[in-house]
């Protein structure tokens, strides 16, 4: 069963454009992997620093495969949520 996650993103204004360039690095990098299904990356438009992600996987396995990747450690783990002020996630089966 596909996998998707949906996560939302604060940082301050200042970082905003730091963390909008790692995520989109990770979308080139997951767009390629073989467990993905789509990856979006979205700027929340009334929200400096706010951004959203739309990610559905082929399975949970695809998605703990991401998880698992150097581009994940990089830019994510490395860059992103260090300046986070704010981060949920939420994770759901397609129905």
């Amino acid at each position: 069963m596909a996998y998707a996650v949906v996560a939302h993103y604060r940082c301050a204004a200042d970082d905003a454009e730091v963390v909008r360039g790692a995520l989109l690095k990770m979308r080139e990098f997951t767009r390629g992997e073989a467990g993905n299904v789509a990856y979006e990356v979205h700027a929340e438009a009334d929200v400096p620093g706010g951004f959203v992600l739309y990610e559905v996987y082929a399975d949970r396995a695809g998605f703990d495969a991401h998880c698992a990747s150097a581009h994940f450690a990089e830019f994510i783990v490395g860059v992103v949520r260090p300046l986070l002020r704010e981060r949920t996630v939420t994770f759901a089966e397609v129905l």
